[in-house]
């Protein structure tokens, strides 16, 4: 009897059912993947905008002046600007840049387009650090809110300092963060 030729490569039919299986397990991954991708999102919003309270309050005493991180909601999402000035001094633009008047300077800004899918929400519009003490007026509550409904809160006291935690009730609660 002849030598039999060992077989090089896979079959067609081997090929078929590696691509079925892995089509079945990533449609079964892919919610949960997006679940996690959308906490990921929340959490590293959180995390700027926690430190970003702080940096406000840091520059206001650098600066010797009041600075305030001001809260607006647009038709394409919603941002905060760290600024100098009154609250109505400056505004956020799409661009990127806010837009700053009567000798208010802009610091910082940061959007959070409705693509996102984090909204920023807020007990008020805007929050002034004190350059003498660091304190806040007024004192505020900074809401997160993803689009599956996940909210993580920073709460900022009258001494300018936050504390983090996520809503009783909030559907669906966010995990590592404490309760409210």
């Amino acid at each position: 009897m002849g030598k039999r030729e060992e077989q090089r490569g896979i079959t067609l039919v081997e090929a078929a059912v590696v691509l079925a299986v892995t089509a079945i397990v990533a449609s079964s991954a892919a919610p949960s993947f997006r679940g996690f991708i959308e906490k990921q999102r929340l959490d590293g919003v959180a995390a700027q905008l926690a430190t970003d309270i702080q940096f406000a309050r840091a520059e206001a005493v650098l600066r010797n002046t009041g600075v305030r991180l001001t809260l607006q909601t647009q038709a394409w999402g919603s941002c905060y600007v760290i600024h100098t000035g009154n609250a109505n001094q400056c505004s956020c633009s799409d661009t990127g840049a806010a837009q700053c008047s009567d000798g208010a300077q802009q610091i910082k800004t940061v959007q959070l387009p409705a693509n996102e899918q984090v909204a920023l929400q807020g007990n008020v519009g805007s929050i002034l650090f004190d350059p003498l003490h660091g304190t806040s007026t007024p004192t505020g509550t900074l809401k997160l809110v993803a689009a599956s409904g996940g909210t993580v809160q920073h709460v900022v006291n009258v001494m300018g300092r936050v504390r983090t935690c996520s809503p009783q009730g909030a559907v669906p609660p966010v995990s590592g963060y404490a309760v409210c």
